[in-house]
């Protein structure tokens, strides 16, 4: 089951049965989920075998069994002598020989039925269904050849018909494999510590959680874990499409998939197989991809209607101009039978869920997980893009500015060294950044203070060298008596400029501010600037003070009158919908935090979903890392598959209508019908697995960007399947 038609019959055969309360297909991975109410699914296998098909159950939470080969050896040879045979009769035909004489008849019966026999089989199901599909329409031409004495044409129509099919099957396991790869990337061995200290290999599904498992130099993580000992560069290129090694050390996470470099790991597991991220990206790519997208939505909407109306005029045009005598009725039948061969909407069918999967196994590649082809083909029609601030758009770690003494025996240095006394013990962020800044600057070992008491929303206090010492925010400084008409001033001199402040005070005295700010991502201005090039209209969304805000965007080149703040969550809410009224609108946040704004947004974009399972769960799309330059990747790789998609309705209906043209001018032929058919589905596959192959870095009319950050020409964990 990979193919449109084998699904139309199963749908006739299974939807109306009684029980039988949905249908999810899969054609990729040939898996066929059936909800029923049934207590058993013998009445189920019966349909299905009804259908000319053999099912297979499998586990729910299994993953998709390893599909038969394409194309079996005994089929290979069948379709090889079927082609000789074939060949032979037409050669023989054009020679001068009788087409119906007995050699011919005899080379062009053995070509039916060595390659032929499984199409006129499968005509015979549609039939008994009453279900108008290629194989109906493919066994009428042959028989109507037949009948008209065409008997080297009717069996090449049959062989190419079954070599099309094979080359098909050939190009939907290309596609199959591109998503299966995911699953492969973690090896099927771990080696887990044991209780003697030593290690022995075991299979991952095995390993308990918190098992210590060694991750040689070389070779891939099988699991999620915690490094325990040893240090090393990851290539994380799989999971999250960044092509530099990663530095890992002790207390750090690593991804199952991920290749060790050059150091010896021991690593404490932390989700076991079946829940790492890359099981749970594989997941998530398995269901995207068995979803409609709207273009597919659109073509079997379409094909409905194109085939029954192409049949009836094929119908007529066999039947009404003999009977006006424009002619003898074997013409204008076989004229009939062309036109029925070019109503099978195969190649305009399967094009579109081709393109789909390799635009999100493509996506899967460059770290960027798409839940459905809804969302890839929605993606280039956003007219608005809303960004979270803080770890979005910025670093989402304040750093220390500058420090401005008030106090004439206070140096910043001194004042430096007094706020990371008294912040030493704290892990609050600003805390954290004052710390890292006195490391940095000074380097001097911190002495403890005395009396430390932590003051909710405030700050905190404590005794220096006997005397009384206080850091926080103004409204501490405020209760303490210490704000004067100088620190005020130099106060609002710097949050004008979007500056957090920490107030140092001792006793009822400032002897010192210290001017925090979070930081831009280094590529968030070129991007924004890549995005508004694009189109799109920006709109940075944030709790923060409105001057923090502004002074945010204005080094990321964002006008004030894209900037909204402060907000909280429910006027992000309120702010998407304002933005909806303009048109579609895309969110891009964590994941986590903002969450009604995301789940408001005709996309939800998280930001770094590889270190967030949350992230991935919710998000519309998940950049698995935390680079703004996929952004326009995404957007380009849009693009891209909306063009393929465009190039694959022209081809596959250009095609038909330049056969129906030749066929109306008496110069079509039913073999020269079945080549246009088979090389518009094939060319419409290989099409769309164009999409799997990364671009150039001038290629810029794809996801190519063009700008020196273009992704690697290869990633090296799934070249085999590109």
């Amino acid at each position: 089951m990979d193919c449109p038609t084998e699904e139309g019959l199963l749908r006739r055969h299974l939807q109306q049965r009684e029980g039988v309360v949905a249908l999810q297909f899969d054609l990729i991975n040939r898996m066929l989920d059936v909800h029923h109410r049934l207590p058993d699914d013998a009445p189920l296998r019966a349909a299905i075998e009804a259908a000319g098909l053999r099912a297979e159950t499998v586990s729910a939470t299994a993953p998709p069994p390893e599909p038969p080969p394409a194309i079996p050896t005994g089929l290979r040879w069948r379709m090889a002598l079927a082609g000789v045979a074939a060949v032979s009769a037409e050669a023989l035909a054009f020679g001068g020989w009788s087409e119906s004489g007995p050699v011919v008849i005899g080379l062009a019966v053995a070509a039916m039925g060595l390659g032929g026999l499984p199409t006129l089989r499968k005509g015979w199901i549609a039939l008994r269904s009453l279900t108008l599909n290629i194989h109906l329409l493919m066994s009428l031409a042959v028989i109507g050849a037949v009948v008209l004495g065409q008997w080297p044409e009717a069996a090449m129509v049959v062989w190419l018909f079954g070599l099309s099919e094979m080359m098909e099957s050939l190009s939907l396991a290309r596609a199959r494999e591109a998503i299966r790869a995911l699953t492969q990337l973690a090896p099927e061995v771990a080696w887990v510590k044991d209780d003697a200290g030593g290690y022995a290999a075991r299979p991952a599904a095995d390993v308990p959680m918190a098992a210590v498992v060694r991750v040689p130099p070389g070779e891939r993580v099988p699991l999620d874990g915690q490094i325990v000992s040893g240090r090393s560069s990851l290539n994380e290129a799989a999971l999250t499409g960044e092509a530099m090694p990663v530095d890992k050390d002790v207390g750090d996470a690593v991804l199952a998939g991920s290749i060790n470099g050059d150091g010896l790991l021991e690593m404490r597991v932390t989700a076991a197989k079946g829940h790492t991220l890359l099981d749970r990206m594989a997941a998530a790519v398995q269901q995207a991809q068995s979803q409609r997208a709207p273009t597919q939505a659109f073509i079997d909407r379409f094909a409905r209607i194109y085939t029954p109306a192409v049949v009836v005029v094929a119908l007529l045009l066999a039947v009404v101009p003999p009977l006006l005598g424009l002619g003898p009725w074997s013409d204008w039948i076989y004229k009939g039978l062309v036109l029925l061969v070019i109503a099978c909407p195969c190649a305009l069918v399967i094009s579109t869920p081709v393109t789909v999967v390799s635009g999100l196994a493509s996506a899967a590649r460059r770290g960027m997980l798409i839940k459905g082809g809804l969302y890839l083909e929605r993606a280039r029609h956003l007219r608005t893009l809303a960004l979270d601030k803080t770890g979005t758009l910025t670093q989402g770690r304040p750093r220390l500015v500058t420090v401005q003494p008030l106090f004439p025996s206070i140096t910043a240095d001194h004042a430096l060294q007094l706020a990371a006394r008294l912040d030493a013990g704290s892990r609050h962020p600003l805390a954290v950044a004052i710390v890292a800044a006195q490391a940095e600057r000074l380097g001097t070992v911190l002495a403890p203070v005395q009396q430390l008491q932590n003051l909710p929303g405030l700050g905190l206090t404590a005794q220096i060298d006997g005397q009384a010492h206080a850091l926080g925010n103004e409204r501490l400084a405020e209760q303490l008596g210490a704000v004067d008409e100088a620190a005020r001033t130099a106060a609002r001199q710097w949050q004008a400029q979007g500056h957090t402040l920490v107030w140092l005070m001792r006793d009822r005295q400032t002897l010192a501010l210290l001017a925090l700010a979070d930081t831009p991502r280094p590529e968030a201005a070129e991007v924004l600037a890549r995005l508004r090039a694009r189109g799109l209209s920006l709109a940075m969304l944030s709790g923060d003070q409105r001057a923090s805000a502004d002074a945010m965007a204005q080094q990321l080149g964002l006008s004030v009158a894209e900037v909204q703040a402060p907000l909280l969550p429910q006027d992000k809410l309120d702010a998407i919908q304002a933005l909806a009224a303009q048109g579609p609108v895309g969110m891009v946040g964590d994941g986590v935090n903002d969450a009604p704004a995301l789940a408001r947004a005709d996309i939800a974009i998280a930001m770094g979903a590889a270190g967030s399972a949350t992230a991935l769960e919710t998000a519309d799309i998940a950049l698995m890392q935390d680079d703004l330059r996929k952004l326009p990747e995404l957007l380009d790789l849009s693009d891209r598959v909306a063009r393929v998609l465009t190039q694959n309705i022209v081809l596959a209906l250009g095609l038909k209508a330049v056969v129906a043209a030749l066929t109306l001018m008496g110069i079509g032929s039913l073999w020269l019908a079945v080549l246009a058919d088979a090389g518009a589905s094939l060319l419409v596959v290989l099409n769309g697995l164009r999409l799997l192959r990364t671009p150039t870095h001038g290629d810029r009319n794809g996801n190519g960007r063009g700008d020196g950050h273009d992704a690697p020409d290869e990633a090296p964990p799934v070249t085999s399947v590109t």
